[in-house]
């Protein structure tokens, strides 16, 4: 059996800017103090200001809000584009090379029928992929 990862070719990827990651069933956006620091100081707000408009607590941890359809409070639905995607959080900075897409072919496969970038572009290296997911593991 082969130590290397089943996508040790590197994996094709091109953000289309669909906004498919950003929008949909409700989850979590975990952001840290930095990132909260950044997104503030982009949208021009204090960071208390930031946190009460657009941060919820989830246990010790906390995500950015959604409106009620489960999209990103940042995504802009008129536009299809991020509203801070130069300092957006990590999670979506590493889309779509999230362990728990890369379990196995099968999990990259049922990601891609979601993500239009995902097998189209350049081939990502493995080794990109990889310093990619282990940003954070989700």
């Amino acid at each position: 059996m082969s130590d290397k990862p089943w996508y040790h070719g590197g994996l094709k990827f091109k953000c289309t800017g669909c906004g498919g990651c950003c929008t949909g069933a409700p989850g979590y956006v975990w952001v840290n103090k930095g990132e909260i620091a950044a997104i503030a100081a982009a949208i021009q707000v204090d960071v208390k200001t930031f946190e009460r408009r657009y941060v919820r607590r989830v246990g010790i941890r906390r995500s950015l809000v959604e409106f009620p359809s489960g999209d990103c409070v940042f995504f802009d639905a008129e536009r299809r584009t991020c509203q801070v995607y130069d300092v957006r959080p990590r999670q979506c900075r590493t889309w779509p090379f999230w362990t728990s897409n890369l379990r196995s072919p099968q999990s990259w496969a049922q990601m891609a029928q979601r993500c239009h970038g995902a097998d189209h572009g350049p081939v990502v290296p493995a080794r990109e992929v990889e310093a990619q997911s282990s940003v954070m593991r989700v």
